[in-house]
């Protein structure tokens, strides 16, 4: 693996960091210096357009070939077009394979093309390669560039193979073994190469491969990489061929998008593609309005169930005091479910056919936590009303909580079984959900114990 990705700065980078922020384009002249590239790439990520153009443009080329790899991919574009194209010709050519897909693909595709045929033959096939994956695949982040080894080889020959690779192999650590039809049947690592008989066949020393496949959805593949603390997993196509490796850098930057991703959905907006202070205030309000518009029409359903039960409101004035709170702990209760449910479904550790014990455990949670809160609640609730109110609030907190948990738990692995991405059924949706269900039942309840 080499050191083209992002690395994790220490304490004297962000000192320099601090300096940066507080000092503007001469922090950033301060921090070229000092070759701390995570610190550059924060310090250009809050800068607008303008003057991140032209901060880009006083690094080294090998310092930009760094760092442009580092940014997100909204940005590079941003970047790119306002360079001239002879430099961006000059600054794709010396990117990985997989890299400049990933950055071709967010360009123009006049330019793309364009830069695609300034390439050298090899470089274009390689780049090619990794583009014909989908967008968001396990292909479109393996690295073609890999030393693989045949199965007849021995271990002195792959160690020969490892110390003539040129700098272009993004991982040495990690050697897929394939058989003649570049089928991978083993991998090897290099420390196993170093500790072993130079004469022994490779087929002695390798392991049963790890893999991912190519048309895995890469977070699919990024749960791979993790889960098996590998550093970097075989990539191959339906025939079983070797297309490239996943690397564990990549898979952490893949997990992190994810992260995002779904925290921005369970809040009920889309993720942003940029940085915050990179992002317009257009862009914000955009990833924002379409969720809320659609939360807006599902929230007529508690104003259809007030309409409905307006006489009861009417005989018992005092039930509508506690709408609020009802509403809002039955919601609270949802969301939280909801959020602990997809965090479990993104680690793999719960599936569908749990589908009965979660909902098992989220309604004995429920309702534990109803009769914990009823129990706190009667006291200010018989202080506002009389005792008979107060009942009905406390059963309400009960059967509401119960049916918030429940829902929150069952709702996201419905959504995942049926190919919805459960953090898309965001707390905003639930929390929707359970204010028109929680004040049925509080009616319902008050009915029953008050006879209206």
């Amino acid at each position: 693996m080499t050191g083209r990705r992002r690395a994790v700065p220490d304490g004297s980078g962000d000192d320099r960091a601090g300096r940066a922020r507080s000092g503007g384009l001469p922090g950033l002249r301060t921090l070229l210096s000092g070759a701390d590239l995570p610190a550059v790439v924060d310090e250009l990520e809050r800068m607008d357009a303008a003057p991140r153009a032209g901060a880009f443009a006083l690094l080294p080329h090998p310092t930009a070939v760094r760092v442009v790899q580092m940014l997100d991919t909204d940005l590079q574009a941003e970047l790119l077009a306002a360079m001239p194209e002879d430099q961006v010709r000059r600054l794709v050519a010396d990117l990985a394979p997989d890299d400049r897909a990933r950055t071709l693909a967010g360009l123009p595709a006049p330019l793309t093309e364009r830069l695609l045929g300034g390439l050298s033959d090899a470089e274009r096939r390689k780049t090619e390669a990794v583009l014909a994956h989908r967008p968001e695949t396990v292909g479109r982040w393996a690295t073609p560039e890999v030393v693989s080894m045949p199965d007849t080889a021995t271990v002195g020959q792959a160690l020969d193979a490892v110390r003539a690779d040129t700098g272009d192999a993004e991982m040495l650590y990690v050697l897929p073994v394939v058989d003649e039809q570049q089928r991978v049947v083993g991998v090897v690592s290099l420390r196993r190469l170093l500790v072993s008989d130079p004469g022994l066949a490779l087929s002695a020393v390798m392991r049963e491969p790890i893999t991912a496949h190519a048309d895995d959805d890469q977070e699919v593949g990024a749960n791979v990489v993790r889960d098996h603390g590998a550093l970097a997993v075989p990539v191959l196509d339906d025939d079983g061929r070797l297309v490239g490796l996943f690397t564990v850098d990549d898979a952490m930057r893949v997990l992190q998008i994810e992260e995002d991703e779904d925290s921005a959905r369970s809040a009920g907006m889309e993720r942003l593609r940029r940085p915050y202070l990179a992002t317009s205030v257009l862009a914000l309000a955009r990833s924002r309005v379409a969720w809320l518009f659609v939360l807006l029409v599902a929230a007529t359903l508690t104003v259809n169930v007030l309409d409905f039960f307006e006489d009861s409101l009417e005989q018992v004035v005092a039930l509508a005091l506690f709408v609020p709170l009802l509403i809002g702990t039955g919601g609270n209760v949802g969301a939280q479910a909801a959020s602990t449910v997809i965090r479990a479904v993104a680690v793999d550790d719960v599936r569908f056919p749990d589908l009965p014990r979660v909902v098992g455990r989220e309604l004995v949670t429920g309702l534990l936590l109803g009769a914990a809160l009823a129990v706190v609640a009667y006291v200010p609730a018989r202080f506002f009303t009389d005792g008979q109110v107060a009942l009905v609030i406390c059963l309400s907190l009960v059967v509401v909580c119960a049916l918030a948990a429940t829902a929150g738990g069952m709702i996201p692995l419905l959504a995942k079984r049926v190919g919805v991405d459960p953090a898309v059924v965001s707390a905003p949706f639930i929390t929707t959900f359970v204010d028109a269900t929680g004040l049925v039942v509080y009616f319902l309840i008050a009915g029953v114990v008050l006879g209206i």
